[in-house]
């Protein structure tokens, strides 16, 4: 890889952490000003903002035939975000869980991750396949 490529990547690296703590204090603050939990909030605003590079890498995949690439992209971020990243955060401090909202919002991983596979098993997604997933983000 050439240098110019690292510092890209370190670059993108730098802007991925503002990023990051930008979109975590935007949230917090709107969370606070329409008077709703901040989990209410990161289950939604800061979920969809931090899954749109996955959504442009896909679909960019997608587009150019490489939709391995694509399936790839989106079930290699489930699994980071799930072991990797809980993981990194759950050596440097404890998180605190809502047994409740486990339960709640695990059955719903669970049952996504269920129904992708589900409809995937044939070998593809087509267009109703999509739309399936997309009335069950709703």
């Amino acid at each position: 890889m050439s240098l110019a490529s690292w510092l890209y990547v370190a670059g993108g690296l730098v802007l991925l952490f503002f990023g990051g703590e930008a979109l975590v204090r935007g949230a917090v603050s709107m969370a606070r000003r329409l008077g709703v939990s901040p989990l209410v909030i990161s289950l939604s605003v800061v979920a969809l903002g931090t899954s749109a590079p996955e959504m442009v890498v896909a679909l960019d995949a997608a587009l150019d035939g490489h939709t391995d690439v694509a399936i790839g992209n989106v079930v290699g971020s489930n699994i980071a975000n799930t072991l990797l990243i809980l993981g990194v955060a759950g050596l440097i401090a404890p998180i605190v869980c809502d047994v409740s909202t486990i339960r709640r919002d695990g059955l719903a991983v669970a049952l996504a991750s269920l129904v992708f596979v589900a409809l995937a098993w044939v070998g593809e997604l087509r267009a109703w396949s999509g739309a399936v997933l997309l009335l069950l983000l709703l």
